[in-house]
């Protein structure tokens, strides 16, 4: 077969890839538990209260290794693949990379001087390649959940400012993100109002729209507030929740549904755990 023949024409209708991270609490891993079959490749401790299939706790790299080539290799019906948490995973890579050098921290590795950091993004390449491979090969769905962290970020066209971001480090953020085919930020949503303070003075205090604290949404573009994005033309704001998500992904013009069947109940909006 030649080049020409093996051209590619029109979208294609692959299962999507999710890099879902927010605060403690806010619902990431009962979202992921409602897609459809899920599997957890846990790497923190955390899933007790959730109704879902899931591998030991992986406390080694090799164990996360392990559990991915289980799922390439062996006869399963599972239709998506969670990572929880990618936060706890890079700790298992740092750990590794510590060992192979003999080390104690990450900062040493190879000599020190930020090449450990360089080091880190080869065992991710390889996690992603086999991430890869189960949407390709065996169609499953890949979510990958990570917790929130405030980061000082400076626009190189106005002046330095606070955002939400995956608690990673920045290259591997950067490549978490490039590789993603959506980057969705869970929180509540809030209103800001003043007061007066006393002694001339007023302050500043947030309060939850909706009940229990504010209404959980994801929010799916990109903003001074938080890293996101996506590649289906989803609304900014969804509902925190695999059905609202798997609606919204349905009525995109650039959907790729048509590979994620939708599952669960909107109930998990409302009942979610971390």
């Amino acid at each position: 077969m030649t080049m020409l023949q093996q051209i590619h024409r029109g979208r294609r209708h692959n299962p999507p890839r999710l890099l879902i991270y927010g605060t403690e609490g806010i619902g990431k891993s009962t979202t992921a538990a409602a897609a459809p079959r899920p599997i957890f490749i846990p790497t923190e401790d955390g899933l007790d209260q959730i109704e879902c299939a899931s591998f030991p706790l992986a406390t080694r790299l090799a164990d996360v290794d392990a559990a991915l080539r289980t799922l390439i290799q062996e006869k399963h019906d599972f239709e998506t693949v969670v990572i929880d948490s990618a936060d706890w995973l890079e700790r298992l890579v740092w750990d590794a990379l510590c060992e192979q050098y003999g080390v104690n921290s990450i900062e040493k590795v190879d000599g020190g001087y930020a090449k450990g950091y360089t080091h880190a993004l080869t065992h991710w390449r390889k996690l992603l390649g086999d991430l890869n491979t189960l949407r390709n090969q065996r169609g499953m769905c890949v979510i990958v959940l990570a917790h929130a962290k405030v980061e000082k970020f400076e626009d190189p066209e106005f002046s330095a400012y606070d955002r939400y971001s995956p608690r990673l480090h920045k290259h591997v953020t950067a490549l978490l993100t490039e590789w993603a085919d959506a980057v969705l930020f869970a929180t509540r949503k809030i209103i800001t109002k003043t007061e007066d303070g006393g002694f001339g003075r007023e302050r500043t205090i947030a309060a939850g729209l909706g009940k229990d604290g504010g209404e959980r949404i994801l929010r799916t573009v990109g903003s001074p507030a938080c890293v996101a994005k996506n590649r289906y033309d989803l609304p900014a704001e969804i509902p925190l929740s695999w059905p609202a998500l798997m609606k919204a992904l349905v009525a995109s013009p650039m959907s790729a549904s048509g590979a994620v069947p939708a599952r669960g109940n909107e109930s998990a909006t409302n009942n979610s755990k971390e």
